[in-house]
C-alpha cells in the first residue's frame, strides 16, 4: 500500500493495481480517467510503431519500463474490477491485483478479495478474461498455479516490430 500512497503524492492519473483503497472518485469521473489514459496509451503506441501493422497491438517502450502500471490500465480500462484494501491492509474488494513478476519485465496477476468472499472460485473464469484483454494488446499471459493451487497469471509484452 505504501506504493500506492507514493505514486498519490505525485498526482496525476494512477491505475488501480488492486493493493490500494476504494477510489474515492465519483464512477463516471473514474472512469473517464481511465478512458483518457487509455487513450492516451493507444496514440503513443501509434506514433511508435507507425507502418508495423496493427499499432494497437505492440506495447510501446514506456510499457516495457513500466508493466505494472501498463497492465493495471489495461485491465481498468476493460472495465474489470481491481481488488482493494481497507487502512489495515485488509482486502474488502474482489478484484485483480496487479505486481511485479518473478522477472524484470514480468508481472503477475491475481484474482483476489476478502477471506470467504469467493474469489477463488471465480479466478478461473477471471484469469481468463485478465489474459484475453492483456493478449489482444500485446500482452503473453500464461496461467500458472501457485500456493494453495491458486492460479494467476505472468504477463510479458510480446516482441515489438524490429527497430
Amino acid at each position: 500500500m505504501a506504493a500506492e500512497e507514493e505514486r498519490a503524492g505525485r498526482g496525476g492519473f494512477e491505475p488501480a493495481t488492486g493493493d490500494g483503497p476504494v477510489s474515492g472518485t465519483d464512477p463516471r469521473a473514474r472512469a473517464a480517467e481511465v478512458r483518457g489514459a487509455f487513450e492516451g496509451l493507444l496514440q503513443i503506441r501509434r506514433l511508435i510503431h507507425v507502418g508495423t501493422g496493427d499499432p494497437g497491438a505492440v506495447p510501446a517502450p514506456w510499457e516495457r519500463r513500466s508493466p505494472v502500471r501498463a497492465v493495471a490500465l489495461v485491465l481498468e480500462a476493460a472495465g474489470l474490477s481491481p481488488s482493494a484494501v481497507d487502512g489495515a491492509g485488509r482486502r474488502i474488494a474482489t478484484g485483480f491485483r496487479v505486481g511485479a513478476g518473478e522477472r524484470p519485465a514480468a508481472v503477475r496477476v491475481e484474482w483476489v478479495g476478502p477471506h470467504g468472499g469467493g474469489a477463488a472460485q471465480e479466478e478461473e473464469r477471471a484469469l481468463a478474461e485478465c489474459a484475453a484483454v492483456l493478449e489482444r494488446l500485446g500482452w503473453e499471459a500464461l496461467v500458472y498455479r501457485g500456493p494453495r493451487r491458486r492460479r494467476f497469471l505472468e504477463a510479458e509484452p510480446m516482441p515489438g516490430p524490429p527497430s
